[in-house]
């Protein structure tokens, strides 16, 4: 790499930590906006994370990993000082773990699609994490202030704001599922400390709602009587089998939430080739440029103003969806 190359490549890790600190986090975590500017500010760790394989430069992971070594946030200074002192603690996490962010809010923007396909379901979900959205017959929702629907007892209320002719499933017709089954790289089980311990680190600090949340869902995983299997493996060379071991008489469903924008385009094109061709239902939830199929089929422009993502049911765009499961902005065509 010659040192114009080396130089785009900084200015284009700058420009992604900047885009993370005042568009993705802002309005929903004051403390990443300024941590964010402040990474995209310091020369010096911009050229640490330069020097990191692509796929390790995220926000997201610089961030969890130094909250989970117990590093500052409540200064964007101060986090780069910390960060910069303590690279050769923070540099081996960020190369061992990935962003699994596992927000089970997220079912809530699911729901309406979920409960409106033939049922019962065979869930199958790509990048699963700890599987956490595989249950979402086993939370409560509430949106736009209503009274909450769903799993009785269940510890874990989700609530979302929409806007547009949103298809609200009706609370006495919750998804039925059969089958809970995932596929990940490094899949993370609920019941271990560590691994419940690295999902809290992703939680964007200030969100307490989303942390008990998170918790609550755990619990719910780790008291499964039907526990969600997750493969180890690359969804790519998995999905197609795990779509043929769905029970007969079940509609499979592959999905995925902010998991594609994580792969290499040639793999994301990969992936949406054979989904297109499986036997089964598929719903994704990915930013804007990651599935330009998509993108193309719009019937208007995502915001730019806040982070998004776009909700479609076998590559039909329905609605415009908050990155954590807070907003459903259904299309009104």
């Amino acid at each position: 790499m010659n040192a114009d190359e080396l130089q785009q490549l900084r200015e284009e890790t700058a420009e992604a930590y900047h885009v993370f600190g005042t568009v993705h986090t802002k309005d929903h975590s004051p403390a990443y906006e300024r941590i964010g500017v402040a990474v995209a500010e310091s020369p010096e760790l911009v050229e640490r994370l330069t020097a990191l394989p692509p796929i390790k430069r995220q926000p997201n992971l610089l961030l969890a990993a130094v909250r989970y070594l117990g590093g500052p946030v409540d200064s964007g200074d101060a986090f780069v000082a910390w960060a910069l002192d303590h690279w050769e603690e923070v540099r081996p996490v960020i190369l061992a773990r990935a962003t699994q962010t596992n927000e089970a809010g997220r079912c809530a923007t699911l729901l309406p699609l979920l409960a409106s396909l033939p049922q019962p379901l065979a869930l199958i979900e790509v990048g699963a994490s700890a599987g956490l959205c595989l249950y979402p017959d086993r939370y409560r929702y509430r949106y736009d202030g209503t009274p909450a629907f769903g799993a009785d007892g269940s510890p874990v209320t989700i609530p979302c704001a929409t806007t547009g002719p949103v298809p609200l499933p009706r609370p006495d017709r919750l998804p039925r599922v059969v089958s809970r089954t995932g596929v990940d790289l490094n899949p993370l089980d609920p019941a271990d400390a560590d691994d419940a311990r690295w999902l809290e680190s992703l939680v964007w600090p200030g969100q307490q709602a989303r942390f008990d949340r998170l918790r609550a869902a755990l619990s719910v995983a780790r008291d499964a009587s039907d526990p969600a299997r997750i493969v180890r493996g690359d969804l790519n060379a998995r999905v197609a089998e795990l779509v043929a071991a769905a029970p007969q008489g079940s509609t499979p469903v592959v999905f995925h939430t902010s998991v594609l924008c994580y792969l290499p385009s040639e793999a994301r094109h990969a992936f949406t080739t054979t989904v297109r061709d499986l036997p089964c239902r598929w719903i994704s939830n990915e930013a804007p440029d990651v599935l330009t199929d998509i993108d193309a089929r719009l019937p208007y422009p995502a915001p730019t103003e806040r982070g998004v993502n776009i909700l479609a049911l076998d590559g039909k765009p329905v609605a415009f969806t908050g990155p954590h499961g807070e907003r459903l902005d259904w299309f009104s065509h």
